[in-house]
This record gives structure tokens, sequence and C-alpha cells, in this order.
């Protein structure tokens, strides 16, 4: 094996040999043998060390090579070599039974953390084998019903409409409610760009709001500064699972007759005394995408408080048809339904939502005690006592002086997707247009500097603890 090659040196070598083989192997190491059987290792840094000792560069590398190393039997499973691994552990050497190197573990190939990955841990299935066995597989079907209800009892008996995606779902909800050309919408400026696009899709102007720099959710007093006559709508954002201040919000829609929908993409399961997110607006929408808190691949919800409006969305939904006179179009309608296979993997992973929730936000707890005083991170979310934050995705603010990107390449080279936060919408060219909030420092300096940790269910303590390791020793390369 040509990279195994390449880490091999042996005993009898030079120091100056040995630094060759290491430049020309990039990996800063190399496996000392004797006869086949591995001896020691010796990484740049000892050979710069042994120079610097008064070591000359003709000298054998087995003066100073590191005979009390990690090694693993070669038929090691994959978990031990996983749990082996440390942040300045890049490759483990692999023996036979006669301590000869029979392989190296990588730690980059070895140990790949994700940023977020599904739970199907339940009846996924079983009851996608169900729509293929009855042949339902369409967007009629029971488990489209089921999924709907499943929503409709979670949140206060609101009309439930399944979609397929949650930009659509977002999309359906306007539309239904009659946003149209020459209305502004505001949005917050931090927020993935389904948010605004959804706004554009129906003609109308999405204005870009400043975010508040403790939940990184859109400002109520910036919404107040941004109201026109033209203003018909607001959408807050539920970010990362955090939730918005929506007894201000509400207040400020009631005040100035403006209609109220609720993003939940990323919050479902979230709460603001007691009470879910989704149930506060005139609509709400959700998000199944496969790094949601529960996923059908793709798929969304829409929610309405008004029944004869939900009745509307429904006849969008589907074509435009009349559902008592099918081919009958009553208005310019869309094909934005959900399949019944979708709908059956929804109605699994709904049944399993506790069990993702209380999963989340254990890694929510976890990641706060470990990281609470680390230098080099200026904020890490921030929770009210009077909110269940589900955990979406864990997300941190480092100070300015760190360097984000070097950051998250260091991680990712180690086997932990990192990813940066969200960019400010008024930054990118569709929407650089469109009216906004004064100054935007907080949506700049959250953008510049966030950073998204892995957060999927299915992540062990033991795993986010190498995470953690990461992150500290990244932080640490910079000071």
């Amino acid at each position: 094996m040509e990279f195994l090659k390449s880490l091999v040196a042996q005993s009898d070598m030079t120091l100056k040999e040995v630094m060759i083989i290491i430049s020309e192997n990039k990996r800063g190491i190399c496996f000392i043998l004797d006869n086949e059987i591995l001896v020691g290792l010796v990484t740049d840094g000892d050979i710069r060390r042994a120079i610097v000792s008064g070591s000359i560069l003709k000298e054998p590398i087995s003066k100073i090579m590191v005979r009390d190393f990690i090694s693993l039997p070669v038929e090691s499973d994959e978990r031990l070599i996983r749990e082996t691994f440390k942040p300045n552990l890049k490759l483990i050497p692999l023996i036979d039974n006669n301590g000869c190197l029979v392989g190296a573990a990588d730690q980059l190939g070895s140990h790949r953390i994700p940023l977020l990955e599904p739970f199907l841990k339940g009846m996924e299935s079983q009851y996608v084998l169900d729509c293929l066995e009855t042949n339902w597989i369409s967007s009629q079907g029971e488990y489209v019903r089921r999924f709907e209800q499943q929503f409709k009892v979670m949140h206060s008996e609101m009309e439930s409409l399944a979609v397929c995606n949650g930009t659509i779902a977002l999309h359906l909800a306007l539309l239904a409610l009659g946003i149209k050309s020459g209305d502004e919408v505001i949005v917050p400026d931090i927020t993935f760009a389904a948010t605004a696009n959804s706004v554009i899709y129906c003609g109308a102007k999405p204005v870009f709001c400043e975010i508040n720099k403790k939940t990184w959710c859109i400002e109520p007093n910036e919404i107040r500064k941004l109201i026109t006559t033209n203003t018909k709508a607001i959408i807050p954002v539920h970010l990362y699972g955090q939730v918005c201040n929506m007894n201000e919000i509400i207040s400020i829609a009631k005040e100035n007759k403006l209609l109220l929908i609720e993003d939940c993409a990323e919050a479902l399961g979230s709460k603001r005394d007691g009470r879910p997110v989704g149930t506060f607006g005139d609509a709400a929408t959700f998000s199944f995408y496969g790094n949601k808190t529960i996923s059908t691949g793709e798929g969304g919800m829409v929610l309405f408080k008004d029944k004869s409006i939900a009745s509307e969305a429904r006849i969008i939904r589907d074509h435009g048809m009349k559902p008592d006179k099918r081919y009958w179009h009553e208005v310019v309608g869309y094909n934005y339904r959900l399949t019944n296979l979708q709908a059956a993997l929804g109605v699994a992973q709904f049944e399993n939502l506790d069990n993702i929730l209380a999963r989340k936000k254990k890694l929510l707890t976890e990641y706060q005690n470990k990281l609470m005083g680390i230098k080099g991170i200026k904020m890490l979310p921030y929770i009210e006592k009077k909110i269940y934050h589900s955990n979406w995705l864990y997300t941190l603010i480092l100070e300015e002086s760190i360097d984000r990107d070097r950051l998250i390449r260091n991680s990712r080279g180690r086997g932990v997707d990192i990813r940066p936060t969200f960019y400010p919408l008024h930054k990118m060219p569709p929407y650089e247009k469109y009216r906004k909030s004064s100054g935007l420092e907080i949506s700049n300096n959250i953008a510049s500097n966030g950073i998204c940790l892995p957060s999927s269910a299915s992540l062990r303590s033991d795993e986010l603890i190498y995470v953690v390791d990461i992150l500290k020793d990244s932080i640490l390369e910079m000071f």
C-alpha cells in the first residue's frame, strides 16, 4: 500500500533520511521498523527538538524515536479505532500478532462526525414498505392524513397541510393569506434564503430586519422601525431551535393589523411558556429536509389558524382544483403535495419525536457545560428559563481574533464537520435592492464569527467530547 510505504523508515536510518521521508509524506510522522516489526515512531517535532538539543543529522533515528507509542491490533473494529483517536493523534499504526506493521488508521478517514444526519430508528422501513405493498405511493394515502393529524394535535388543533418542502410551505402560506405584488413582508436578516425567496415568489418585497444580540432571532424594536403603509406581514424565524420574542411580536402585529407567519423550519418542538412554536401566528411552516429535527427526505407542513384559509390553501396545493369537483379548477394552483411514501417516513419520525428532542436537549446541556468559559469563544446559545430550546443546531460565536475559516478547515481535516452560520441576506446579490434596518452590526458580527457544531440526535457523548477537544485544540493553535 503506497500510503503505508510513505510512512515507514528503518531503524538504522539517520535523522536526515527520516526528515526527508516526513517532508515527502506531508503527515508529520514516520513509523520506525526493524525487520518489519514496529519498534517506534518519530514526528517532525521530535526531530526538531533533537536537533535543538544537540543531535546531528547523521545520528541513527533509533536514538530519538519514541518507543512508548499507541498502536492497535489490525482486527480492531471501527468503534475502538474512533475512540482511540485524540486531537493530537492523527494516525494509529495497526499491527499483527507478531508486532509487524500492516496498516494505519487515518483520523480523517476513520472518524468523521457530520453536522447533522437523520435519526431513523423507528418504524420508517415498515411504513414505507406498507406503502409499496399497498401501491399507495403518490400524494393520496393514509400516511399523509396521519402525518397532518399528528401536527394538528401537537399544535392546538391548527389546520395542517403536508407539502413537498419547507420553502413551498412558506410560499403556500403567503399565497393563502393574500400576500401579493407591492406588499412588504418583514423578515430577519439572518435566516436561510427560503424565507425571503418565498416573499419574492409572491411578487412582494422582503424587508430585512436586525436580530437580537442574545437570541439571534428577529428584534421586535427593529420591526417597529421598518413598518410602512405597504407592510402586510412579519415572518419571525425561530433560528437554530431558539424561540423569538413572540409576545412582543404579536403585540406589534395586532397594533398594526399585520399578518404573522412563523417560520419553524428549525424549531420543531421548541416552546415559549409551554406553548409550541407554530401556534402563535396566523400561519406557521415546518421543514422536513434531511438535516431537520424529523425528516421525510424533502417535505414540509403548513399550519393555519383560520379553517377557511386552510381550505383555500388545500385548493392551491392541489393544482387549484375543487376537492368536490375533480378536474374543475377554481384558481391557478400548484402541485405542492407530499407523497404517501414521504409521509410514511414522517409518521414514523413523529412517533419518535420525544426521544429525538430528549437526545438533542442532552447535547445542548453537554455542550453548554463543556464550552463555558473557554478562551476564544465569545457567546454560547442564550437559554431563557421560560424557553424550551430544541437545539436543532448548536451554534456559538467566536471572538473576532479567531480565524473562523481556518478553524473550520482544521476541524474538518480532523474529521469534524463544523459549519459557518448563515450569511446576512442583505449582503447577497439577489437581495441588495430591498429595504433593511440601518447598520445591521449584530447580523454582520454573527455571520462573520458564528459556527455550528455537530448536533445529530445520534451523536454520542464520547463523540461530543471529541468535537469539543478538536474545537479547543483548533482555537489554541491561534494563540
